[in-house]
């Protein structure tokens, strides 16, 4: 994926164009949502910009870079009459489906790396690539 991430700590909103190349990307928007997709820049540069991304707002337990994610996540749902997530339900319908499947794959990496093996891609996965 190619894209800017927005994060959030001491300094306030950033925005950063690479240094996440070892991050997880996590869809929040189904593909059918067309519309949505087209605004999800502007809605995320407009929500950045709030008074409660202030630097001196940032509280490293209870206002921090998740509760920006899931406020953003929100307040899109908000728009779309859609009832907000709690931190449980994000965590659990979002995050741990896709840090689960993160956490096999190291595993399985580990693993083969310490054995003498290695990966060879299937016929046609080369041009995808």
């Amino acid at each position: 994926f190619a894209g800017v991430v927005y994060h959030y700590d001491q300094q306030g909103v950033h925005r950063a164009g690479s240094g996440w190349e070892q991050s997880i990307c996590i869809p929040l928007v189904q593909p059918d949502m067309w519309e949505l997709l087209q605004h999800w820049d502007q809605l995320l540069e407009e929500f950045s910009l709030g008074e409660a991304w202030l630097p001196h707002r940032y509280e490293e337990q209870q206002h921090n870079c998740f509760t920006f994610a899931l406020s953003f996540v929100n307040a899109v749902r908000r728009g779309r009459g859609r009832p907000p997530l709690s931190q449980a339900r994000f965590t659990e319908a979002f995050l741990l489906p896709h840090t689960r499947q993160a956490a096999r794959y190291l595993h399985l990496h580990q693993q083969l790396a310490h054995r003498d093996c290695y990966i060879v891609p299937l016929e046609g996965q080369e041009q995808q690539q």
